[in-house]
């Protein structure tokens, strides 16, 4: 795959202060990646400097192996800023023409309207009389009208109705499919889960996970395998096992926490234990998010 990112060693100081505090790493061609992190944990800043928006105090912050200021970077990037500004006085198929027209290969006017769902009557209406759900689904539009290889989302779907939060995501899943690089910063813990594949977690300026979503769910969440047991049932069969952590009875169902559902389940079936009304439960990402958050103050 090809390295469409790459960060080394970045910091960044304000006044004294490290907002980030040698931050590395790498994104490659096709990856969706979700950079998460409480409020003032570096992840907007840091995106700005891979934008070449701030200068980095040290380290290195390439695109496309060169400098994010490059114009042939620029001409592959599409952002869209938590805090959207439009030029006033343009109507809004307008100023979309306007911004087609800085790229080399725009996409197709009509292809924008489809992958962002914007209504005619809404092209037709000046930038300034727009609702903020209107002006970042413009901003969305704005985003992809060069039609990058590399899209930047910050905070994307603040201020956005139910309706018009789906069509986003569907249109990153279709931009995905289509080996786009896609990296969005989201307070809404349920979209990372659903739409990144990979996860990097800032902290106090520093990156305390970076992995697949699923597998850091799965290391840092609980999981586990419920039913209603029969008449004969015994805990000890399973908390010998070393992939079982605690068996727990509760509202008439037996919950056997573990890191590995799959052989809980293959030990019930292949015993044909006397179990009905069998269910797993995974981890979900708000309680890794927590805990990973929660075990770094601790350690402070």
């Amino acid at each position: 795959m090809n390295q469409i990112v790459e960060i080394i060693d970045l910091i960044k100081e304000f006044n004294g202060k490290r907002a980030v505090n040698q931050v590395s790493f790498s994104i490659q061609q096709g990856e969706v990646v979700a950079i998460l992190g409480p409020n003032g944990a570096g992840k907007t800043t840091t995106m700005l400097m891979m934008l070449g928006l701030l200068r980095p105090t040290e380290g290195k912050t390439a695109i496309f192996q060169k400098d994010p200021k490059n114009k042939e970077v620029r001409e592959k990037m599409g952002v869209m800023l938590q805090e959207v500004s439009l030029m006033d006085g343009l109507k809004v198929k307008e100023l979309i023409q306007l911004f087609r027209s800085y790229y080399p290969n725009p996409l197709p006017m009509n292809h924008l309207i489809r992958l962002t769902g914007l209504e005619k009557n809404e092209l037709e209406r000046r930038t300034e009389k727009l609702s903020g759900g209107q002006k970042r689904r413009v901003a969305f539009a704005l985003a992809l009208a060069g039609n990058p290889d590399l899209l930047f989302f910050d905070e994307p779907t603040v201020g956005m109705d139910i309706s018009s939060r789906r069509l986003f995501w569907e249109t990153v899943k279709e931009l995905a499919s289509e080996g786009k690089t896609i990296i969005f910063t989201t307070h809404y813990l349920q979209e990372a889960d659903d739409y990144a594949e990979r996860m990097i977690v800032f902290k106090n300026g520093s990156i305390i996970a970076d992995g697949k979503t699923a597998e850091i769910k799965r290391d840092m969440t609980k999981q586990s395998v419920s039913f209603v047991a029969g008449e004969v049932f015994s805990k000890g069969r399973f908390l010998k096992l070393s992939f079982v952590t605690e068996v727990i009875e509760k509202e008439g169902r037996v919950h056997i926490m573990t890191d590995d559902t799959d052989a809980v389940l293959s030990i019930i079936y292949k015993e044909n234990l006397p179990v009905k009304d069998i269910q797993i439960e995974k981890g979900k990402l708000e309680e890794a998010f927590e805990q990973l958050t929660a075990s770094q103050e601790e350690a402070v």
